[in-house]
This record gives structure tokens, sequence and C-alpha cells, in this order.
């Protein structure tokens, strides 16, 4: 059998609980093993498969890990460093998933080409000692936003950095679709399944397309919102807009 523990401090519970669930399934999948256990400060995720699961176990594994490193501590990252103007609260969290998701196949890239999986591996440690190439090109992101921060005081000037930024992520999705519903909005993937399974507030929708980054935007409402209207500018011509019942008009299209 082959095994390995990924290790980490055990102020990051969440991280932790994350690379867990998102690994319980596949491996179970194998017939493999995984268990977690706290002990001495750190929290270790234990996995097992069978050898001829290695190869396979190991990429579910450095998916995961990568994604989590592209995600979790990107944002401890811009958390920690990044400085702006005050601005509201819809577009820095706005702001900030694009600058989380601005070149993401490179971070990928340079993540995947130094992780090596043995029996043992610390993610924190992992993350600050082999990943300092990542870390520079990460602050070098960073000390663009706050050496412009004064221009970004501006709301059109923020508005166009936000608008480069998107323009410049990698198209993940080909098709949504968002349906306004009362004071919450519904994004589709495909006009099928619902993303999340949820509905979201003013305030995450936007951050939440910026996420799927898709190339055309079906957008349906009633009423114009603050929301509506920061999409509308940084997606600009990916966005087609239908103003009108936007529940019938959806299910109809179905």
């Amino acid at each position: 059998m082959w095994e390995i523990s990924l290790n980490l401090k055990a102020e990051n519970i969440d991280i932790a609980n994350l690379l867990y669930n998102s690994l319980s399934l596949p491996i179970q999948e194998m017939r493999g093993v995984i268990t977690s256990n706290e002990e001495h400060g750190y929290i270790s995720i234990l996995v097992g498969v069978e050898k001829d699961n290695k190869e396979k176990a190991k990429l579910v594994i450095t998916s995961c890990i990568v994604e989590i490193i592209c995600t979790k501590f990107k944002l401890s990252f811009l958390d920690k460093y990044l400085i702006l103007p005050m601005y509201d609260k819809m577009g820095m969290l706005a702001f900030k998933k694009a600058l989380l998701n601005f070149d993401k196949e490179t971070d990928k890239f340079i993540i995947r080409k130094n992780l090596e999986l043995g029996s043992n591996l610390f993610l924190e440690s992992f993350f600050h000692f082999k990943l300092k190439s990542l870390q520079e090109k990460w602050a070098e992101l960073v000390s663009l936003s706050n050496d412009n921060r004064e221009y970004l005081i501006s709301s059109d000037s923020f508005i166009d950095l936000l608008k480069f930024l998107v323009d410049n992520l990698d198209i993940c999705e080909d098709e949504i679709s968002i349906v306004k519903e009362n004071e919450g909005y519904k994004i589709f993937i495909n006009d099928s399944k619902q993303y999340q399974n949820k509905v979201f507030n003013e305030e995450s929708v936007v951050s939440s397309v910026i996420d799927l980054s898709p190339q055309k935007i079906n957008l349906y409402f009633n009423e114009s919102s603050k929301a509506i209207n920061l999409l509308e500018k940084i997606f600009d011509e990916r966005i087609t807009v239908y103003n009108t019942n936007s529940k019938a008009l959806y299910k109809t299209k179905n």
C-alpha cells in the first residue's frame, strides 16, 4: 500500500477540512482509506491506497493541493499585503477576486513543477520554502496594485483596472445566465446547472461571476441594481441583457 501524510498547522483547520472533504470521495472510490487526526499543533490527513492506484491518487492529491494554494494561500497573501483605498465592499470583493484568478494557470504550473509527493508533506513549509518564485510573482501583482492605490480612488479608474483584470482572465465557462429574483441572484451554467445551488446576495454575485470567468453572460432582471451595473461595466460586450420578467423569460428559453 502507498501512503502519504498531508499536514497543516492546526490554526488552518478550515483548509485542512477542505482538503479532507475534497479527497474523501475520490480516495474511497479507489477503495483507499483516508483519516484525519490532530497532534502537536498539526492536523494530519492520512491517505492510503493500493499500489495499483498510487499514480491515480497522486494526480487527485496534486490537483487538490494546487487548487488550495491558488485560492486559500493566495487569498491569505493578498489579505496580508494588499493595501487599497476604501471602496465599497462589492467593488473590493470583485477586485480581490480578479487578482486571485489573475494568471492562475501559471500559478498552477509553478506549484506542480515544485510539488513532490513523498511520505510526508507539510503544506505551509512547502509554500514558504519551495514556492518562493510563486510568492515573488504574487508580490509583483500586489506591488502594482499598492503603487497605484491613489489612482484607484477615482471610481472610473477603479472600474478601468478591474475591467482590465477581468478581460485578461482565462475563460472558464462558455455561457452562464444570471437571474435576479427579489433580493438575490441565481447563476446557471449553460442554462441548466445552478451554480453552487444557492442564491447569491448583492455583494457576492459579482465576485462569483468573476470566479466563473464566462465567455458569454445572459442577464435577466426587472429592476437594475448596483451589482447589475457593475457587471455591465466590467464584462461589457460579453453581456446580453434581458430587462423583462426574468423568471418567465428564463423558463421560456429553457
